[in-house]
């Protein structure tokens, strides 16, 4: 791996802990001022609106400029949305800013790994970035439980600045001005990114030029035999892990009778095993046998399920983990190949945006529907239902898609395979 692809590494790895900080001390923040749980289980579906909304330019933009710049701008935005949340702006809006920046920086994130790495190396890539995104994932939401614990958190707060009156007065303020520095430690990482070369594509002059544009790149990704299955399979998957990590609060508080600090440790748990199982998938799998980890979707599907009868902290432990893994060895090698895929047909930047698109898209529509299920009074233990029935029917159907595939398209699925193939060997 190349000396900057470290350097890229860094900057993600601090700029993702501190969003997984940020929910927490989101949650703990809403529940502190007594707002419903509907808006705290909204947060993630608000975090995933600009995504979707300006997912025909922000693909665009990763192209047109540096992509180490664009994620600097990036993590400036999610300071904004925090200092927004300090100065008495509701969580939920303020989270759409930062969201906002999380979705310019996506494109920029994962396009780079095609301009910095070769073919051969990008599965690899992704156990990496997905690995430390998961490690990133276990201490951020360890880091934002205790933040807002009482014990941390009355020393954070007992910090007193000489003439200067900062208004900070609650765990959850504290946690955000401590997780502004996070953010701007990225942000110094992103300037280290090195330039890679590789030319830039203009934005057009009328932005508007780009919506035709993105519904192409849209449509010849799910029109490709491979990317279609590839891109419904890693939305259905980050739809369904995006709203689990407040299911998995709702569920441990309910049935376990956790506070927020300690329910982070049980995402710390589901984390630990997707990093093991992407670190694995980066070990053993290649883009041309991708396809072959489907199955394990329907598996993760059912066993969402039985979390509905756990209530007992022993038991959890190894059943998150064990979730998380067969999350974690199914999305590493299909994401690689759906990047692989989007790199060929349209270019990195474009391909991402569609992704991010697909899959914020996912997350937003099963998150509202969690959110307003809640409001309508459905219980944590009725939404994992849903949620499992949800992953393990669709799992399935994009299985049988996929061998309908190889049976009616059998050259056209031969021959992108035998591509991901050569390419994999470059």
């Amino acid at each position: 791996m190349k000396r900057g692809f470290f350097t890229l590494m860094s900057a993600q790895f601090f700029s993702s802990l501190a969003d997984q900080a940020l929910f927490v001390a989101s949650v703990a923040m809403i529940r502190g001022s007594g707002g419903a749980q509907w808006q705290q289980a909204a947060l993630v579906p608000m975090f995933a609106l600009f995504y979707v909304i300006l997912a025909p330019w922000l693909g665009a933009l990763a192209d047109a400029f540096p992509k180490g710049r664009v994620m600097l701008v990036s993590n400036s935005i999610k300071v904004v949305g925090c200092l927004m949340m300090l100065f008495g702006v509701h969580p939920l809006l303020a989270t759409a800013v930062v969201g906002l920046g999380a979705a310019a920086y996506s494109p920029a994130k994962y396009g780079i790994l095609t301009e910095m790495l070769p073919a051969s190396q990008l599965v690899k890539a992704n156990g990496w970035i997905e690995g430390l995104t998961i490690a990133s994932i276990i201490l951020g939401v360890l880091f934002g439980g205790q933040l807002v614990s009482p014990m941390l958190s009355m020393k954070l707060l007992a910090i007193d600045i000489p003439l200067i009156n900062t208004g900070i007065d609650t765990a959850p303020e504290a946690a955000i001005s401590v997780l502004i520095a996070v953010y701007a430690l990225a942000a110094w990482f992103n300037t280290r990114i090195p330039d890679t070369g590789v030319e830039m594509r203009p934005m057009p002059s009328n932005f508007l030029a780009l919506l035709p544009d993105f519904w192409r790149c849209n449509s010849r990704l799910w029109s490709d035999k491979l990317g279609q299955i590839t891109l419904s399979t890693t939305t259905l998957f980050w739809g369904v892990s995006g709203n689990l990590k407040y299911i998995v609060l709702a569920w441990s508080a309910t049935a376990l009778g956790y506070s927020i600090t300690q329910s982070t440790s049980l995402l710390g748990v589901v984390a630990i095993g997707t990093a093991v199982g992407a670190v694995a998938a980066s070990m053993r799998m290649r883009l041309d046998t991708a396809t072959k980890v489907i199955p394990l979707g329907l598996a993760m599907g059912l066993l969402v399920i039985l979390m509905n009868f756990i209530h007992n902290v022993w038991i959890a432990v190894p059943f998150l983990i064990i979730l998380g893994g067969l999350g974690g060895f199914m999305v590493v090698p299909m994401n690689a190949l759906l990047q692989h895929r989007g790199h060929n047909l349209m270019g990195a930047g474009r391909s991402i945006a569609v992704q991010n698109f697909n899959e914020q898209l996912c997350i937003l529509g099963l998150g509202a529907f969690y959110s307003v299920s809640t409001g309508m009074g459905l219980s944590s233990f009725g939404a994992i239902t849903a949620f499992g029935l949800v992953v393990a029917g669709f799992m399935w159907l994009i299985q049988r898609w996929h061998a309908s595939n190889c049976i009616l398209h059998k050259d056209e699925v031969d021959h992108l395979l035998m591509l991901a193939r050569t390419d994999n060997t470059h």
